[in-house]
């Protein structure tokens, strides 16, 4: 049986010493017998100085380089051994007990090797967050969403989702793995740097045979964009490229017909910035589709040395869902 001493929290920074001046004390105070980490990516604001000397029971892991969050957390977990591993984001507020529904799912009879918490945004504590709300899920062509979130609609928490159930990607915000299970699949894809990468760790958890769950009765916050805006142009470069290489890496069948489709999708959503008045973002989704192209044999390789299961996605298309037949919730 698992207990809150085999649970490693580990939390990924870079420059991010006011964040962790604001929240980490809340992980401390409601994460009690769980070790606690930061891993350091090479950070330049003397964060390490202020963790040695603001809270000398956290656990410090400094990384050689900003490798991003995929490289950053490879290379720091090597040093973790607790045999429950939580990924959480720096902008991450914790709540009272927030680990005791964790790990009544882990220990349950046939339980998870993968699972998310309820995330709420920390601006809007009635409402889910973009990044996961209540687990996340994929449509035929990549495109994922959530329960409590599609694309931009974000839904009110009114406990619809104060459940235990499968889900197909838990958010990379607040990311719970068995350390095993980790090291089974090798791990984040490097190449993402960051975006994109717990989807694709999870589509690969799933064509081997893991489980991922979402439970409901655990409870976080968080700001969301504390790292990257979603008005950058460099998020959207990042969630194009690396959605359209966890496709072509991990789908099962008719992989260039679904991707070709996407591809289309993807431009008719770079018009669609276009009208926004948006060109930055625009050429992001240009240069998202230019990478894949320069990147196309690798990802194939990597194809070829992955098992594929069918009946990944929840629905064909969420793009139709939601732009044409106006369905805005889960």
């Amino acid at each position: 049986m698992y207990s809150n001493k085999d649970i490693a929290i580990v939390i990924l920074n870079w420059n991010g010493k006011h964040l962790l001046e604001q929240f980490l004390p809340s992980v401390l105070e409601y994460s009690e017998g769980a070790k606690i980490y930061v891993a350091d990516n090479a950070s330049t604001d003397n964060s390490v100085e202020f963790l040695k000397t603001s809270f000398p029971e956290v656990g410090i892991i400094e990384n050689s380089e900003n490798g991003g969050y995929a490289k950053g957390y490879n290379e720091a977990l090597q040093h973790v051994t607790e045999p429950l591993l939580c990924l959480l984001n720096s902008d991450i507020e914790v709540t009272e007990n927030w680990l005791d529904g964790i790990l009544t799912a882990f220990n349950s009879e046939a339980g998870p090797d993968i699972l998310q918490p309820k995330i709420l945004d920390y601006k809007d504590k009635s409402k889910f967050e973009y990044a996961g709300a209540a687990g996340g899920f994929i449509d035929k062509y990549g495109y994922p969403f959530c329960r409590g979130r599609i694309f931009d609609s974000i839904e009110t928490d009114q406990g619809q989702y104060n459940d235990i159930t499968d889900i197909f990607w838990a958010s990379g915000a607040c990311f719970f793995i068995k350390n095993e299970v980790f090291k089974s699949l090798k791990g984040f894809d490097e190449s993402y740097f960051a975006h994109m990468e717990e989807i694709d760790l999870c589509w690969r958890a799933y064509n081997s045979n893991y489980k991922t769950q979402y439970v409901g009765a655990s409870t976080v916050y968080h700001v969301g964009g504390a790292t990257l805006s979603n008005t950058n142009p460099k998020k959207t470069y990042l969630n194009f490229r690396n959605s359209l290489i966890t496709l072509v890496k991990n789908a099962d069948n008719n992989v260039f017909s679904k991707a070709l489709i996407r591809m289309l999708l993807d431009g008719i959503a770079g018009v669609r910035f276009l009208f926004q008045l948006k060109p930055l973002h625009f050429l992001a989704i240009l240069k998202a589709h230019f990478s894949f192209y320069l990147n196309l044999k690798s990802v194939l390789n990597k194809r070829r040395q992955l098992p594929k299961r069918h009946s990944y996605y929840k629905t064909s298309s969420i793009v139709w869902s939601y732009f044409i037949k106006k369905n805005r919730s889960f």
